[in-house]
């Protein structure tokens, strides 16, 4: 009787309260379009590929930067010190193996190893692609294979330039901000320390910020809004920062045993992926459920028709009126003829 009375007061409490503010019915929203656009699943999928596709893309990638960057070693190392810092810390000696081994491997790549990142990359692109569509809602129309892939290259080789630039804005925003503390002789100041980490934390963040605005707006099949774009990409470059904090916590306490220090940094990198996919999933369905995103619900399709052939069967004639019609007739044919023979 208590589960009765209270579930409806629960519920009604939730309505109040959505009516009454705005962004948590819009919280609400978004966390059911997550749910009914499958979030979950579509993040198990992002990161199984994105766990496939990591060492192929990133053997590619630092083939492409060390032959750029071959005579200054000194702006590689510092990439693969901000590729390192971009994850959480207890991460950090497992990332930097992987990219040690794809720094490695760069120089040793050829066409098949090309051919299979480019595979690997496609197969992550185009499910990462899909996930995204489908938290919009908007579902185009199918394009031929070819299009098709050579549309998730280009978007595959656009995530990749906006990421560099986004590496780019901090390692030059921190490293310009170093420079002029040097010349202005602070660099042993605790304030302006602090204010330089201030700001690396600040262009991490804006670093973040346009990376997931691209990716939210850009990605998917259909483009969204800009504006949408801007405020889910805050939200998730917050929600970001947060998750690598939490994680540097978790892979602590994990790594304190045996058994966790030797499967931990492993585990801890397939949640991490799997929660930045999460992340990045629901903030999308937080932009497609902005007021200026929503769609009115098309109609309803009316029923099927149902067409009845009606076959209508009419009963024969009563014996009795049948009688009566004939007698009628027969007197009505003496009659006539009794006339005629007057007549003449």
């Amino acid at each position: 009787m208590r589960s009765s009375v209270s579930e409806p007061a629960k519920t009604s409490k939730l309505a109040q309260l959505r009516e009454r503010y705005g962004w948590l019915d819009h919280l609400v929203r978004a966390g059911a379009r997550y749910t009914e656009r499958h979030g979950d699943h579509y993040a198990a999928a992002i990161t199984y590929f994105s766990v496939l596709a990591l060492v192929p893309l990133l053997m590619v990638a630092f083939a492409i930067v060390s032959f750029v960057l071959r005579a200054r070693p000194e702006q590689l190392e510092q990439l693969k010190d901000e590729i390192t810092a971009a994850v959480p810390d207890g991460l950090g000696d497992t990332v930097d193996r992987i990219v040690d081994q794809a720094v490695g491997s760069a120089a040793a790549v050829g066409v098949i190893g090309l051919l299979a990142a480019l595979y690997a990359g496609l197969g992550w692109m185009t499910n990462l692609r899909e996930a995204l569509t489908a938290q919009w809602g908007r579902q185009p129309e199918k394009p031929p294979l070819l299009r098709r892939t050579l549309v998730d290259l280009l978007a595959l080789v656009g995530l990749g330039a906006a990421l560099l630039v986004s590496v780019g804005i901090t390692v030059v925003g921190s490293g310009f901000a170093s420079q002029v503390l040097e010349l202005l002789g602070l660099a042993d100041n605790g304030v302006a320390e602090f204010l330089l980490a201030v700001l690396a934390v600040v262009l991490g963040l804006v670093a973040n910020w346009l990376v997931f605005m691209w990716v939210i707006a850009k990605l998917p099949r259909v483009p969204g809004s800009w504006r949408s774009a801007a405020k889910a990409a805050a939200l998730g470059a917050v929600g970001f920062e947060v998750l690598k904090q939490g994680l540097t916590l978790f892979i602590g306490r994990l790594t304190e045993t045996p058994t966790g220090a030797l499967f931990g940094p492993i585990i801890a990198l397939l949640l991490f992926i799997f929660l930045v996919s999460r992340l990045l999933l629901f903030v999308t369905a937080w932009a497609a459920t902005a007021p200026e995103n929503e769609q009115p619900d098309p109609p309803p399709a009316p029923p099927p028709a149902v067409i009845r052939q009606e076959v209508v069967v009419r009963p024969g004639q009563d014996p009795r009126a049948a009688a009566g019609l004939v007698g009628a007739g027969a007197v009505a044919g003496l009659l006539g003829g009794r006339l005629l023979t007057r007549r003449r």
